[in-house]
């Protein structure tokens, strides 16, 4: 399973925010040009951000864009689900209103689908992973790893936490999705 440029870029462009909570609005400019992203692809992102209620914008010349809540309390599940849709392994795969998982070739009383189990499982653990992973986890992530590789587990997650105050210690949320994905 492939996620779109939109995940890829939104999930960037929402790091970047992460990076700079609690201080000043971020130029969506300025994250296009740090990362080589196409500003009126990113400005179309950040709308369905903002309409998600993921990040809010400032408007006027110190104006930009910044993270609605905690690094901590977003979750990729959420970033995914607003710039993607609905999370689905196969076309034939989708959630109904009730939490139900149903096959679309499912339609005839008799026919039961063979490989629906498997592709529900994909679709489980995709949504678990995503669910699991905070922005928080992806800021504070790369100074943990290079922590870990110069033995420093401990100290490294403590140091990246002191650089990074308002993203505090980062723990695991699951959220349920909302779209019915």
């Amino acid at each position: 399973m492939m996620f779109s440029t939109k995940a890829e870029y939104g999930v960037r462009v929402m790091v970047e925010l992460a990076k700079h909570a609690g201080e000043e609005p971020v130029p969506l400019a300025e994250i296009a040009a740090k990362d080589r992203l196409p500003l009126a692809y990113l400005e179309h992102l950040v709308a369905r951000l903002r309409k998600a209620g993921l990040v809010d914008s400032r408007r006027g010349s110190r104006g930009g864009y910044l993270l609605a809540r905690s690094p901590v309390d977003i979750t990729m599940a959420e970033i995914v689900e607003a710039l993607e849709g609905s999370i689905a392994p196969i076309e034939c795969i989708s959630q109904g209103p009730d939490g139900t998982i149903s096959c679309s070739r499912e339609s005839d009383p008799g026919h039961v689908c063979p490989t629906k189990l498997l592709w529900t499982r994909v679709r489980h653990a995709v949504v678990h992973t995503l669910q699991e992973t905070t922005l928080a986890d992806l800021v504070l992530g790369p100074a943990l790893l290079a922590g870990a590789a110069l033995g420093k587990t401990g100290a490294a997650g403590a140091s990246a936490a002191k650089k990074l105050p308002a993203l505090g210690t980062a723990r695991r949320r699951t959220r349920p999705l909302t779209s019915g994905a």
